[in-house]
C-alpha cells in the first residue's frame, strides 16, 4: 500500500493512500487524530472524501457522469426512471422478474393513506412545497410502523417503493391543494411519469393522457437528476443515516436541504434570471454584454457548474427534450424565446466557451418544466422527486454497512478562552 508523508515539528507520519476503482486518489486520515493529536480544516469539505461509495462516478474534467458504472447517456436514452431507480439502490440493472415486481410494488404503494390526505388541510394554502414534501415524507413513516426505524432486507425494497412511488403523489396533491382542485387518484395503467402528470393535471371531469413525447423528457429529467455523488443533500441523508435514523427521516432530511437556494432552487434561479431580463426589457445579446462587465452586477444563471469544467453531460440530453417538446407543443412563451438567444449567445461567444460556462443541467431542466407546465415554486420539489433513488441507495449503503459509526464531524474552535462567571450585579 502506498502512503503519503505528513511532517509538522520534528515528527512525520505515514498515511495510506486509499485508490478508487477509477484511480481517484485519497488520503486516509482516519486516524490522524489518535496518531497526532491533530486534525484537518476543510471548510465546505470541498477536499474531503466523506465516504467510500459505489453509487456513482463522476470526472469533471472529461464531463463524466456515470451511475453503477453505466453512462449517463446510455440510460437516458435507453432506460426508465422506474428501471435507473433499481439500478441506483440495488447496484445492478433489474432482470423482468426483478423488474415487475418492483413496477408492482410502485402501481401497489401510489396512493397514499386516506389519513394522510387530511393533513394537507393543516397547511395554509400559500404553504412553500418543499416544507409540505419534507413534513410529509416524514409522516409516512408513521403508516408504515412495521418498518419504522427496522428496515431490513424482507421489507426495504417494499418501503424504497412506498417512498419513491408516494413522492410523486405527495407532490401533486400539494399542487392541487394551493390551486384550490380536488386530489386526483394515481392510475394503475399508467408508468411512473404518465402517472405524475395525470395526478398534476387531470381533474374529475377531464383526464389527461400524456403527450409520449412530453412524457419521456419528464422521464430523462428524473434520470438525470436521480444521484450526483455527494452533494449536499446527500451527505445530509447519509449524516442523519449514520445515527440509526429510518429510511423516511433520512430522506425528508435530505429535502430539507435540497430546499436551500444555493442547492436545488437553481433551476428557479434561471427562470427568474429570464423574468428580469424580460422585464428590464433588455435583449439577450445586450444582457449577455453586461454580464460580462464586472461591474454590473448581473449574474448569469444555468450556466458552468462547480463540478463540471467542461459540458455538464446531463445538460446536452435536455437539450435535445427540449427541441423536441418545444417544438411538439408550440408554446408561445417570451421567457423560453429569451432563454434560446441567451443559449445561442453563450455557445458562440468566446467569453463564456473560454471560461467553460456552457448551459448547463438546471439552465435546460428549467426551461422543460416550464414548457410541461409545471409552476415556479414546484421546481425544486420536481428535482426532489428525481433524486429521491439516489437518497435511498445512499441509505441503504449507510445501512448496509457491517458496523454502523456515526458522523461526527471535528472543528477548530475559535472562540472564548476560559473565563469566570461574573455575577449579573457586577457586569457592565
Amino acid at each position: 500500500m502506498s502512503t503519503a508523508r505528513l511532517e509538522y515539528n520534528g515528527q512525520s507520519w505515514e498515511l495510506p493512500v486509499v485508490e478508487g476503482t477509477e484511480k481517484e486518489l485519497g488520503i486516509d486520515i482516519s486516524e490522524l487524530r489518535a496518531k497526532t493529536g491533530m486534525i484537518t480544516l476543510d471548510e465546505g469539505y470541498g477536499n474531503t472524501g466523506s465516504c467510500q461509495s459505489a453509487i456513482t462516478y463522476i470526472d469533471g474534467d472529461k464531463g463524466v457522469l456515470r451511475y453503477r458504472g453505466y453512462p449517463i447517456e446510455q440510460l437516458a436514452e435507453q432506460s426508465s426512471f422506474v428501471e435507473t431507480a433499481w439500478l441506483v439502490i440495488y447496484g445492478k440493472l433489474p432482470n423482468e422478474a426483478e423488474r415487475a415486481r418492483f413496477s408492482a410494488l410502485l402501481t401497489k404503494h401510489a396512493m397514499i393513506h386516506e389519513s394522510m390526505r387530511n393533513h394537507f388541510q393543516g397547511f395554509p394554502n400559500n404553504a412553500p412545497p418543499m416544507a409540505i414534501l419534507s413534513a410529509m415524507i416524514n409522516a409516512l413513516g408513521c403508516f408504515s410502523p412495521e418498518v419504522l426505524g427496522n428496515e431490513d432486507e424482507s421489507n426495504f425494497e417494499e418501503s424504497a417503493a412506498r417512498l419513491l412511488s408516494q413522492v410523486r403523489s405527495i407532490a401533486a396533491a400539494t399542487y392541487k391543494m394551493h390551486i384550490g382542485q380536488p386530489m386526483m387518484y394515481p392510475r394503475p395503467d399508467f408508468k411512473y411519469a404518465e402517472n405524475f402528470m395525470h395526478m398534476m393535471f387531470s381533474v374529475p371531469n377531464g383526464r389527461i393522457t400524456p403527450d409520449p413525447d412530453v412524457a419521456r423528457a419528464l422521464n430523462q429529467f428524473l434520470i438525470l437528476h436521480a444521484d450526483h455523488e455527494q452533494n449536499c443533500s446527500t451527505s445530509t441523508v447519509r449524516m442523519v443515516a449514520s445515527s440509526g435514523a429510518n429510511m423516511f427521516a433520512s430522506c425528508a432530511a435530505g429535502v430539507s436541504a435540497l430546499w436551500g437556494p444555493l442547492h436545488g432552487g437553481a433551476n428557479m434561479a434561471v427562470i427568474q434570471m429570464l423574468e428580469e431580463i424580460r422585464k428590464g426589457d433588455l435583449s439577450p445579446a445586450a444582457y449577455m454584454e453586461k454580464v460580462k462587465d464586472k461591474n454590473s452586477g448581473l449574474k448569469l444563471m444555468g450556466f458552468g457548474h462547480r463540478v463540471y469544467r467542461n459540458f455538464d453531460p446531463r445538460s446536452r440530453i435536455l437539450q435535445k427534450a427540449a427541441d423536441i417538446i418545444l417544438a411538439k407543443l408550440k408554446i408561445d412563451d417570451p421567457l423560453l424565446d429569451i432563454a434560446r438567444h441567451l443559449e445561442e449567445v453563450a455557445l458562440k461567444d468566446s467569453y463564456f466557451i473560454d471560461r467553460k460556462l456552457y448551459p448547463n443541467v438546471d439552465f435546460y431542466s428549467g426551461i422543460i418544466l416550464r414548457a410541461i407546465g409545471i409552476p415556479l415554486d414546484m421546481f425544486t420539489v420536481m428535482f426532489a422527486i428525481g433524486r429521491m433513488p439516489g437518497w435511498i441507495a445512499n441509505y441503504k449503503e449507510i445501512h448496509d454497512a457491517p458496523r454502523l459509526k456515526i458522523n461526527r464531524p471535528r472543528q477548530i474552535y475559535t472562540g472564548a478562552t476560559k473565563r469566570d462567571y461574573v455575577p449579573r450585579e457586577e457586569r457592565g
